[in-house]
């Protein structure tokens, strides 16, 4: 259904707050376009700071829908203060002003002209509708009636180089365009979301007081700063949210991995699993998701009794961020492949059919036993690996404080991979992107924030140049220190039958970069004898090929530049 372009602009002719609106008297602040969960909640978050808002949805009904549920919630707040005065309750002027709604602060348009006529300049307007062909349709339509100098910001989960090709385009028509990831979801944008900007810096100038005050604070080393920040040109921003949810795949994956290793393999309870991740995000885990998922594992299903988790489909949805992440990670050849291993796994979580077929005719286990008891298990027969300067048993031993260690390695592996991507994608794109500041902003608002975003921001502070997060000092050190734990928990997965691919591929990726000679040079030897792509060698100069084919055990090797 398509708006009415002739209407006229209704400031909400059903409730008594927006009657008074006048907008010949003041130019708006800011405009909003799309009324869904995140973009009504940003509406209410921006007001809630004292910025007047223009607010319009392609959609009639959504329109329809918000501003009556204002009109509804504002008649339900006055009688409430009436109540409360004739009552003689006093509120203190900040309650009062946190909890009434000003009567000229939200304002109702029916159409892109209205909200457009209702902005003062220059205008600065935000839209927060689904990613693809509604951006570029709207647009089509802004771009007939903005004028030079305003400003567009993108906020929804667009991919960055449709920003890159969306900010010039309007460049060269004399607007800005600025693309910001907003991360947090509906809680995050009510009331404190972060913020990740891309643009020109004249345009993130103009509307860093805006995006500043609603923004979500900092804890830690960086306690009380906005979450919030301008971080390169045209597509930094929507870049660094889409890497953001690529490590969040990860995150959660890791998270889903502890769980199943704890409730398969030690036998607990959702119940007992409540507590222990609880417990957990009092310590070096402490994080929005550890402390959801103790939430979630808490919680009964009122219909049936049964824990709400035994009730939930496994099958896990995507909206394509993580997919976007290992993409671009492809293309800048960095490794990511814990969040690669999240992505395939909510994949092979939705082919649930072929699943249980596979399970009907090879089984869940491998004969090893699940549930050893709480807190304990054995797998016989595992010897320590050479490697390891640990000295080991025979039989392998896990329980749950090796399983939170695991998931710590692994959660360090997963961000330093995100991190390094972005790193590589600034020094590509020439962004000039602060890793340390990142961190900063990944601390409050956003479904990743952690404790140790702090421990993050603090190593990138000590030095601005390192090479992957994993080389910290203290990084490297609780890696040693979970590294054994680490290795036998994941033995014992794969003896179990309990697939950990995140926890698996995060310890590979280690295990990579700890090798200072790997495998690579039989890879190099192989693509030169079928393709003549040519290697280098350790003991001389220069780019080499040989005819592997020649009669006898020995080769020449010859210098390309030579031949």
């Amino acid at each position: 259904m398509k708006a009415n372009p002739g209407a006229k602009a209704d400031f909400g002719a059903k409730a008594d707050f927006a009657a008074k609106a006048n907008l010949a008297e003041k130019a708006v602040d800011f405009g909003m376009i799309g009324l869904g969960v995140m973009g009504q909640n940003l509406v209410l978050n921006l007001a809630d700071h004292g910025i007047t808002v223009v607010a319009y949805d392609p959609w009639p009904e959504a329109c329809e829908r918000f501003f009556s549920g204002l009109a509804a919630r504002e008649h339900k707040q006055a009688q409430a203060q009436e109540q409360a005065r004739e009552q003689a309750q006093a509120q203190t002027q900040a309650q009062a002003q946190k909890e009434a709604w000003s009567r000229a602060t939200i304002v109702r348009a029916n159409s892109i002209d209205e909200l457009v006529g209702a902005l003062q300049r220059p205008r600065r307007i935000m839209l927060m509708v689904k990613a693809g062909a509604p951006v570029d349709a709207l647009l089509e339509q802004l771009t007939r009636v903005l004028e030079s100098g305003d400003i567009i910001i993108d906020g929804g989960n667009s991919h960055f180089r449709d920003t890159k090709r969306r900010a010039e385009m309007l460049a060269a028509k004399g607007l800005y365009y600025l693309g910001v990831g907003v991360s947090g979801g509906e809680e995050g944008a009510r009331n404190g979301p972060s913020l990740m900007a891309g643009g020109h810096p004249d345009a993130w100038r103009a509307v860093k007081p805006i995006l500043t005050a609603i923004a979500a604070r900092a804890e830690g080393s960086g306690a009380g700063k906005p979450c919030c920040g301008l971080f390169g040109s045209d597509g930094a921003g929507h870049f660094i949210k889409m890497v953001h949810n690529g490590i969040e795949y990860a995150d959660m994956e890791l998270i889903a991995e502890a769980y199943v290793l704890m409730r398969e393999g030690l036998g607990m309870g959702p119940g007992e699993l409540s507590q222990v991740f609880y417990e957990w995000n009092q310590g070096d885990l402490n994080s929005y998701l550890i402390e959801i998922t103790a939430k979630i594992l808490g919680k009964q299903d009122r219909d049936t009794g049964r824990p709400m988790v035994d009730v939930i489909l496994d099958q896990a949805g995507q909206k394509g961020t993580g997919m976007w992440t290992v993409q671009e990670a492809l293309e800048l050849g960095v490794a990511v492949p814990t969040i690669a291993a999240a992505v395939f796994a909510r994949n092979i979580s939705s082919d649930r059919a072929v699943r249980i077929g596979a399970a009907e005719r090879f089984g869940a286990g491998v004969g090893v036993g699940a549930g050893a008891g709480v807190g304990t298990r054995t797998v016989a027969g595992i010897e320590a690996s050479a490697g390891l300067s640990h000295a080991a048993d025979a039989a392998i031993t896990i329980g749950v404080d090796a399983i939170r260690e695991a998931l710590y390695a692994s959660k360090i592996c997963a961000y330093a991979q995100g991190l390094a991507m972005i790193r590589k994608a600034s020094a590509e794109y020439h962004w000039d992107t602060s890793l340390g500041e990142v961190a900063m902003v990944w601390q409050g608002g956003c479904i990743i924030r952690a404790r140790f975003l702090n421990l993050i921001k603090e190593a990138y502070d000590r030095g601005s140049d390192l090479g992957n997060l994993i080389l910290d000092p203290y990084f490297t050190a609780a890696i040693d220190q979970a590294q054994l734990s680490w290795r036998k928990v994941i033995a014992v997965a794969e003896l179990s039958g309990i697939p950990v691919p995140a926890f698996s591929s995060a310890l590979a990726y280690f295990d990579s970069y700890r090798r200072e000679r790997g495998p690579a040079n039989l890879l190099q030897a192989q693509r030169d004898y079928f393709g003549a792509h040519t290697y280098e060698r350790v003991d001389r100069p220069g780019v080499f090929h040989t005819d592997w084919q020649a009669a006898g055990k020995t080769v020449q090797s010859s210098r390309v530049d030579e031949q």
